[in-house]
């Protein structure tokens, strides 16, 4: 019995030799914004080993969205952190006993499902060796973009449209929830935002959507011609950034 314990004992210790816990920070950012972090619902991670598909570490991004001031203000040098201690992030300590090439991958924001985008790298990851400091940056393009008029296949009677003008109002932000305003760090003045009318499958015309006071809203016009059902589908782009978001719904005139 004294053999069997010791032999055990010997084994568990050799294992926790050979596995090293080792680990890696990740953290998601929004092109041309901040970090994705716990105010937006975070950042989904997975981590896998890319030989065996197995699931090594999974989690949410969590912390602030970082400093405005380093990271869209500063002129960085090369080795700089843009990062602080409250900056999001998703911590994982793996146990590997050889050099393991990890898949990273990322959905954010994960709450925003309509909005959320997909990210991934690869590294290897050696035993010991820590992925610390600013850890893996994540960064993703897009917008987060809901059309709130009208609803989602609401029926809406002719005669209560006035003019023949159905009013259409969208919400935007950053990726990160950053806010979009006329004339701020994200300027609104920047972003090209239009509506795409259909109906009944047919393209009647794109026309654009204005920003409205304060944070995030716009709101456009488009002409109804006639009962039947209609699709609108708005995108918002920038041209000097390449961020991109759309979201579209259908209703029905009656």
């Amino acid at each position: 019995m004294k053999k069997l314990c010791s032999a055990i004992i010997a084994l568990l210790l050799t294992v926790s030799v050979q596995a090293t816990p080792t680990k890696v920070l990740v953290r998601v950012k929004a092109k041309d914004a901040k970090f994705i972090g716990t105010g937006i619902g975070g950042a989904l991670v997975l981590i896998k080993d890319h030989l065996t598909g197995e699931l090594l570490a999974k989690g949410l991004t969590k912390g602030s969205s970082g400093s405005t001031d380093v990271i869209l203000k500063t002129a960085l040098i090369r080795g700089q952190s843009i990062v602080d201690a409250q900056t999001a992030v998703f911590e994982a300590n793996i146990d590997i006993q050889d050099p393991t090439l990890i898949d990273i991958s990322v959905v954010a924001p994960v709450n925003r499902l309509n909005a959320a985008v997909n990210g991934s790298t690869q590294l290897w990851l050696l035993p010991g060796k820590n992925i610390a400091g600013d850890g893996v940056i994540i960064e993703l393009s897009g917008y987060i973009l809901d059309i709130l008029t009208p609803n989602s296949h609401q029926l809406i009677a002719l005669d209560s449209i006035k003019s023949h003008s159905l009013d259409i109002k969208v919400s935007l932000t950053m990726l990160c929830g950053c806010p979009i305003s006329k004339g701020g760090v994200w300027d609104a003045d920047h972003i090209e935002i239009k509506a795409i009318l259909k109906k009944e499958g047919v393209t009647t015309g794109t026309f654009p959507l204005n920003k409205l006071p304060g944070n995030n809203l716009f709101n456009g016009q488009v002409p109804i011609a006639g009962k039947g059902n209609y699709e609108v589908l708005v995108y918002a782009y920038d041209a000097a950034t390449n961020n991109t978001g759309l979201d579209r719904i259908n209703f029905v005139i009656q």
